[in-house]
């Protein structure tokens, strides 16, 4: 779908057009799950946070005030379901159970279990801005709406984030841009 399609979509279904708001979740649902996934770390719970998040949306998407930034609001809807999701459960995942992705450009499952290790280890608002950034590749403007948070504290942390990444892995092959 592109941008003027998806753009005519949010502006139906902010008027209320239910059909205009499936075709728009039909258009992000994996988009979704991947996200609630890097948050709950589980299928069922991120299926779980995915209704949540389309049924969310859905019943507050008047509230919409730039239909081209629909996915940027979505997202920030998920975020916050999976933070409320998370106060409530305490997970312990072992080793066995992490699902190692399949290789490719070059990097290693080695290289990329480090990567997703220390990604997890950074704190809360590091891993989130390096996850909407380079994992789900949104802007510093969209991170800055999604996150509530200025521009410029979006480029710290990014920043910051990366930095802590190097220290962390202690390796060449993280590059960030």
């Amino acid at each position: 779908m592109d941008k003027e399609q998806e753009l005519k979509l949010a502006k139906k279904a902010i008027r209320g057009n239910p059909d205009a708001y499936g075709e728009l979740i039909t258009c992000y649902q994996e988009y979704l799950y991947k996200m609630a996934f890097l948050y709950m770390k589980n299928e069922q719970d991120s299926l779980d946070l995915v209704g949540t998040v389309i049924l969310k949306g859905y019943q507050n998407i008047r509230t919409l005030k730039n239909p081209a930034w629909f996915k940027t609001w979505l997202t920030r809807i998920l975020i916050n379901a999976a933070k409320d999701t998370r106060k409530r459960f305490i997970y312990y995942e072992d080793i066995d159970s992490t699902a190692i992705p399949e290789q490719s450009h070059g990097v290693s499952a080695e290289e990329k279990l480090d990567l997703n290790t220390a990604v997890s280890n950074l704190p809360e608002k590091y891993r989130l801005v390096i996850v909407l950034k380079y994992f789900s590749d949104l802007s510093v403007r969209e991170i800055s709406y999604i996150m509530n948070a200025p521009e410029g504290t979006i480029k710290a942390y990014l920043s910051r984030a990366r930095k802590e990444l190097k220290e962390l892995l202690k390796e060449d092959y993280f590059y960030a841009d």
